[in-house]
């Protein structure tokens, strides 16, 4: 595995590839070399080589956190975000596997504590990444639980989905709510199946970008 099971890290993040699909209509990352080793072993003596890496995505690419730039322009963009909303942030499972239907309302979360803590929604979409499938009647949250996650004090919402809102309508409810509460969204996850329902930590943390309100992350979790 791509983590470290004896650390107790657990990685939640999907991969980058060249040309893979996040969202149907944005366009797939572009990876190439900007800095080629061959070009600049000419530059050192002592057998030296290097390669520096360039890549084209737009920023909803694979794994990533919206700030509530994304949703408002007044809102905080990437570089504005508090680490603590987004890293060592105690954690909290709700799990309603995708067969049972892909509307998460509030029974899923009632009996959870959520305050100050970080709350992510296990529903094994994960399984249909890079299918066709993936992008059309996917799990969601209903407005009515982005609501109750505001009022009970949630700092962070986080789904293995195609989208934390339902993208067969024109409106984004939860987006709405949960950004114009200050509280990052996480989309994309996965591995979430790995987690316990509680005792852990997570993390997901973009670049400090300004003027920026979404941003691959490199999602993880830590088993207390």
């Amino acid at each position: 595995m791509a983590d470290d099971a004896q650390s107790g890290l657990i990685d939640l993040s999907h991969v980058i590839e060249e040309g893979m699909t996040t969202f149907k209509g944005l366009p797939g990352p572009q990876l190439c070399d900007y800095w080629t080793r061959e070009a600049s072993a000419g530059n050192y003596d002592d057998g030296s080589t290097f390669q520096i890496g360039r890549i084209d995505m737009v920023a909803n690419t694979g794994t990533y956190v919206d700030s509530p730039f994304h949703r408002y322009a007044e809102g905080k963009d990437l570089s504005e975000l508090p680490l603590e909303s987004l890293a060592d942030l105690a954690g909290v499972m709700v799990r309603q596997p995708f067969e049972s239907g892909p509307a998460v309302d509030i029974g899923a979360f009632a009996e959870l504590d959520v305050r100050g803590k970080a709350v992510l929604v296990h529903t094994g979409w994960d399984r249909l990444w890079r299918t066709e499938n993936y992008f059309t009647d996917h799990p969601f949250l209903t407005a009515g639980a982005a609501e109750w996650l505001v009022a009970e004090g949630a700092v962070f919402v986080g789904i293995d989905s195609h989208n934390i809102d339902d993208t067969r309508t024109r409106s984004r409810p939860v987006h709405t709510t949960l950004l114009g509460a200050d509280i990052p969204i996480g989309e994309h996850l996965t591995g979430l199946d790995r987690l316990p329902d509680s005792g852990f930590r997570f993390f997901a943390v973009p670049p400090k970008v300004k003027g920026m309100g979404t941003f691959p992350v490199r999602a993880f979790a830590r088993i207390s």
